[in-house]
């Protein structure tokens, strides 16, 4: 199975990386007498211990490319990929197989100078907009990499989406009817919606009575995941449970029980057990990634700002 490393947009950045790393080629030094060597130090030069500790691995033509310089793409290219192919990446063929790519990239890019193409106006174009779009990106990173939200930033996130932070932990009894997605329990029958929520409001009046909510769930709740746990679904936040399950759980006193709740599923009847907010402490590094990119994009926005520009509003509009 052929492993695709180099995806839409990285290929110049490959090329472009390796540009930028390629070695100038030294000035041809004036000749001068040169003194006696012995035999074993002149074996020794400085130029052939670079050789040896960065070899050429790989040629297209005129240009080669040395490990140092291929390692330095490769690194590249990985890191940019989703995290779930960096895995593939590892594979011993993955680096072959990127050399694969980059000498078949070199070697039609090398016959493009050849015929030209690159001195075409749309070539020019395209070039410099890939060119700006790569410092652009380079620009983006360091930005980020440099982004540290201050406590006070923190803070304000925190106070302003004290919702985000809620938990409760709740139990629930559900009674299915015809149509729910629930399978039916062995020796159960079939309940329309009223006879479904005719049960649900008979458990819950013996729930009210004083009835052992764990032991109720486990004889009827037709969740035969929670209902071997007494009904328990453990601690969740916004977002984890279907709308109308949710806003009345969040809604409940701990220790009441809610009045039976319809959802696709059925007719639940749910009692929370604990109500509470995560503390600040507990959420911070969460927080932190969350506004790490906004924080970034002030930046962005200040680069922008500081830089003239003016648009043709007879060409562009107001």
């Amino acid at each position: 199975m052929r492993i695709t490393l180099l995806l839409p947009g990285l290929l110049l950045a490959a090329t472009v990386a390796w540009c930028q790393t390629k070695p100038a080629s030294p000035a041809t030094p004036a000749p001068t007498p040169a003194a006696p060597k012995p035999a074993a130090a002149a074996s020794a030069s400085p130029g052939s211990t670079a050789a040896a500790a960065d070899p050429v691995v790989l040629t297209i033509g005129t240009e080669k490319i040395t490990k140092a310089q291929f390692e330095r793409i490769f690194e590249q290219i990985v890191s940019q990929m989703p995290a779930e192919r960096r895995g593939a990446a590892n594979a011993p063929q993955a680096k072959r197989q990127l050399a694969e790519q980059l000498a078949e990239l070199k070697a039609l890019a090398q016959e493009g100078r050849r015929q030209k193409l690159d001195q075409t106006a749309d070539a020019k174009s395209q070039l410099a907009m890939r060119a700006d779009q790569l410092v652009a990106g380079l620009v983006f990173q360091e930005i980020s990499k440099n982004v540290k939200p201050s406590p006070a930033d923190v803070k304000a996130y925190y106070d302003a989406h004290q919702t985000e932070w809620e938990t409760v932990t709740a139990r629930h009894i559900l009674i299915r009817m015809t149509g729910s997605a629930v399978p039916l329990r062995d020796g159960e029958k079939d309940l329309s919606d009223d006879d479904a929520l005719a049960k649900a409001k008979d458990l819950r009046a013996k729930l009210v009575a004083g009835g052992n909510f764990a032991e109720i769930a486990k004889a009827e709740s037709d969740d035969a995941g929670s209902g071997a746990n007494g009904g328990a679904l453990g601690e969740f936040t916004r977002g984890r449970m279907v709308p109308q399950f949710e806003e009345v759980a969040f809604q409940l006193k701990v220790d009441e029980i809610s009045e039976p709740v319809k959802t696709q599923f059925g007719y639940h009847i749910i009692q929370v057990t604990k109500h509470d907010n995560k503390k600040m402490e507990d959420v911070q590094a969460e927080i932190t990634e969350k506004i790490g990119p906004e924080i970034a994009q002030k930046g962005v926005d200040a680069i922008r700002n500081k830089t003239t520009i003016t648009f043709d509003e007879g060409y562009f509009g107001k």
